[in-house]
């Protein structure tokens, strides 16, 4: 297998695992580089970073958010706005590292070619930001936090997995048996908050239809493929905003019709 063909893969593996021992090292053994876990952390001691979602579902508790708190979520709204997309699922969630094992499985058992009737809208993501609200404001708890998988991986790692990794166990096993993609591509409201985060932001990956052969390796591999529809037709920026930014698409291209491009919005071919 050529370096080419797996270059993001593995860099996004490197940042996912890198990231988790940081939060490890944090709290083991007190360094300063990243303290506390994917919902609430603090950078080099001193920077505030806090999960957007999460702090949704604390307002909507109606708890008072602290000033950290809503400076940390501001910079994680303005970092994958403007610039990294939905990178935070396909980069930085770990819970990406189970599904993506699922997706890699489905296609080498050849699952994804037996009929299923199993179909749930990608739009179930959107519609699950509203009831992980509209819980929060009637429990007095942040709803999805308590059952979230990303949580519960991140701290397992910490601190050693209990019962929920049985969740995870679901996950994967749903992902591998029932619906492909299933949780990161249909369920995850945090992803929904990610995709209209970044719905506009500049790195995208661009399709150059005079290169491409139609080979379709991209969308064998893509987690949401939808988002693919110019392939072969013709030359334009990804621009649907569930795209996670993995880059599989442009791993696996030989023909050199993807590659990752910052989208200028006075071009017309970036809109």
């Amino acid at each position: 297998m050529k370096w080419s063909n797996v270059k993001y893969l593995i860099l996004r593996r490197f940042v996912q695992l890198v990231l988790l021992f940081l939060y490890f090292a944090g709290n083991y053994w007190g360094w300063k580089v990243l303290q506390g876990n994917l919902s609430a952390s603090r950078l080099f001691d001193t920077v505030p970073l806090s999960d957007p979602f999460a702090v949704l579902q604390i307002m909507a508790t109606g708890m008072i958010i602290g000033t950290n708190a809503l400076i940390g979520a501001a910079i994680i709204v303005l970092f994958y706005g403007i610039i990294g997309g939905r990178a935070f699922c396909s980069w930085v969630c770990p819970v990406n590292m189970v599904t993506d094992l699922a997706a890699w499985l489905r296609r080498k058992l050849l699952i994804d070619r037996i009929e299923r009737k199993v179909w749930v809208t990608r739009n179930l993501r959107y519609y699950m930001i509203v009831i992980a609200l509209i819980v929060s404001a009637i429990t007095g708890l942040a709803a999805f936090e308590v059952v979230s998988p990303i949580t519960i991986l991140n701290r397992g790692v910490i601190f050693g997995f209990g019962a929920g990794a049985g969740l995870l166990v679901a996950i994967f096993l749903f992902d591998l048996f029932v619906l492909k993609n299933g949780w990161c591509g249909h369920i995850c409201p945090l992803g929904g908050v990610h995709s209209l985060i970044g719905k506009y932001s500049l790195i995208r990956v661009k399709h150059n239809s005079d290169n491409c052969t139609l080979c379709m390796r991209c969308k064998e591999v893509c987690p949401e493929v939808q988002v693919l529809g110019m392939i072969g037709k013709r030359s334009e920026f990804v621009s649907g905003q569930e795209c996670s930014n993995c880059g599989r698409c442009v791993d696996v291209c030989d023909d050199d019709a993807l590659g990752f491009h910052i989208r200028n919005y006075l071009s017309k071919e970036s809109k």
